[in-house]
Order: C-alpha cells, then structure tokens, then sequence
C-alpha cells in the first residue's frame, strides 16, 4: 500500500490529528544564541534560526514531536518552515539547507516509527515548506510594480532543493504551508512534482493558506475558493488553512472549502488571536470546542494547532473530535474552473 493510500484509509475511518506549533514550543526552551549557533562557526547571529537546532540541538525539536504523538497527533510536520536557501541566507546557513532539511525529516521519521511500532497506528511525516520572505506576486518597491526579487524558476529550484532533502530524510508527504502568495505555492507544486518524477513515485503534496484579512484572501489576493481553483491540478491530499487567525475566525473559510474540495480539509488554527503582547491564550478547551463544531458539522478530516498552540490543545482536540465521523468527500459536478482573484467557473 503507497503512503497515500495509507493516508486515504486511515482518514477514512476518522479524523485525523496532525501536530502544533514548534515556533513558539521552542520559545520555551529559553535557549541562547550559543545553543543555536553549536559548534557550526557561522559568521551570523543564530538566534531565532529554529531550523538549525536540528543540527545543533536536536533534543529539542526532538522532544517537541514526542510530546506531540504522546498527545495524539498522527502526523508530524517537519521543523522546517524557513529550511529553504533563501530564508537561510539570513542567518549565513544556506550552504546547510540540505543537512537541515535530512535531518529534521530523519527525526520526525525515526519519532514516528517508534510511536507506530507501540501500537500499530500509522504515524506520518510531513516535510514542511514555508512561504519564504519573497513573492512571486507582489513588488516590493511601490514605485516599481512590476520589479521582482527573485523568478519563479529560481524559487522552484529553492523549493526543488528543500523537497528533495526532506524526502531523503523520509518524509511522506510534502505540506507547502502558510500561502500567503499562491504564485510562490505553484512554485512549490511543480518542485514536488518534479521531484516525485525524478524518484519514480507518487510524491503527495499538502496545501495549506494563510489568510491577510476576515474577507478570506491572502496576500495576493484569492478568496479561498479561487485559490482552489488555481491548485486543484496538484491532486492534493489535502487543502486547507493555517496561522493569521484562530478557530472562530476562519469558520465561515472552512465551509465554504469543505463544500466545494473533492480532497481532505485540513485546518490547523492559531490558538486565537494573540494578546497585546504578542503571546496566544486561548486555552486548550477554546480551541477544541471551536473546531470540534467544524468536526460535528462534517467539514473536516485533519485538524491542529498553529502559533500558539501547544501538546495540551493537541489532546484536547484529539479528545474532542475522536468519536466524531470525518467528512465525506463530495462529488462536485464537472466544470470548467478557473481563478483570478476571484473563482470563475463555466456552466455546462
């Protein structure tokens, strides 16, 4: 059985649970710029590089997918958001993308078959890509609007590297994260693709959005149905959003995208909003009522946390939804659609 169909079957017997934060777990650590930084002698400030840990203090990240399986989770996403040359460049750590990227994937993996092998349950691995400081889309320089950064083969070559590190390591799936710009995701796609190609396998991707604004569009400015109707093409295993906001805000989001996607919706909200100083306090409770309606309402198939979030909102919510049945995939009529910012689709 490939691991899609694995995937497949276990979401659908019921909802699965994927992981939380890592971002703000690690801030819990207190760590210095020295336990970033190890022995590797970069020339730049480490601090705040969590990706790096994986090669200079693996305990950590390490820790931090333990406590998440022991809360539930069936999936682990990578520690790898910003494991990509660009974002790395800022630290000086870009020559180490591909050690990052193997080795975060290894400890997920060697994490997840230990929890698999204690009682038989699939665990998956899913290698994060994050969005990069860059856009595809966007200017940076108002006075220059059609001037980009970098091009789409660059960021695909970037994102190419990243992928191809990631599923050496032993990831399962690719989980292209926090969309704020859908040009950078296609991007992304076609690295997946092109790398699945290259090994000879089903290589299945994840999509997931992030939003700007309630008005539900993210940065480049799609509405989630249109964002759909630009990525539908990848066959994903599953779509859905993150980060920006909590539970309560993306509500009305999730339905529309749990009505019209003919894949898994997988959601994993930020523990609210954040305070005004700049830490999340929702309780785990919150969290779990919020998005155990999605789940009593047959929206979705995965669910988590974000920033924020922590193992204890992960048990809440595994508690909350375990007897719940997941959503159904529906059959939407065949039509010709297409995406601008907005959707638009053809009549038959």
């Amino acid at each position: 059985m490939s691991v899609r169909e694995s995937f497949m079957a276990q979401a659908a017997e019921r909802i699965l649970i994927t992981d939380g934060a890592f971002g703000t777990e690690i801030q819990n650590w207190k760590l210095s710029e020295s336990d970033y930084a190890g022995t590797l002698g970069l020339s730049h400030d480490q601090k705040g590089n969590n990706d790096i840990l994986a090669l200079t203090k693996p305990e950590v990240p390490e820790a931090i997918h333990r406590a998440y399986f022991e809360a539930g989770a069936d999936i682990a996403e990578t520690n790898t958001f910003s494991a990509n040359r660009i974002s790395q460049a800022d630290y000086g750590a870009e020559h180490l993308v591909r050690e990052i990227n193997v080795q975060s994937a290894a400890m997920a993996r060697r994490v997840a078959d230990e929890f698999t092998a204690r009682d038989g349950r699939p665990r998956f691995v899913a290698g994060a890509i994050g969005p990069t400081n860059k856009t595809l889309s966007l200017s940076p320089d108002v006075n220059d609007p059609g001037f980009r950064e970098i091009d789409f083969d660059y960021l695909k070559s970037v994102y190419r590297e990243q992928t191809d590190a990631l599923v050496e390591g032993g990831a399962d799936f690719i989980l292209i994260e926090t969309v704020f710009d859908t040009l950078n995701a296609k991007a992304g796609i076609m690295a997946a693709v092109e790398a699945g190609e290259a090994l000879g396998r089903d290589l299945p991707i994840m999509l997931s959005m992030t939003l700007t604004d309630l008005s539900g569009r993210n940065l480049s400015g799609h509405t989630v149905e249109a964002f759909w109707h630009a990525v539908r093409h990848a066959r994903p295993l599953t779509i859905g959003l993150n980060c920006s906001f909590g539970a309560e805000q993306l509500r009305p989001h999730v339905r529309t995208l749990s009505d019209i996607c003919d894949t898994f919706i997988m959601v994993y909200p930020n523990a609210g909003l954040p305070n005004e100083l700049g830490a999340y306090d929702e309780a785990p409770s919150t969290t779990a009522g919020l998005v155990g309606e999605w789940a009593q309402a047959g929206q979705v198939n995965v669910l988590g946390g974000c920033c924020g979030s922590t193992p204890a909102h992960i048990a809440a919510i595994a508690e909350a939804v375990k007897d719940l049945a997941p959503r159904k995939l529906p059959t939407p009529p065949v039509r010709t659609r297409l995406a601008g910012l907005e959707p638009f689709s053809m009549a038959a």
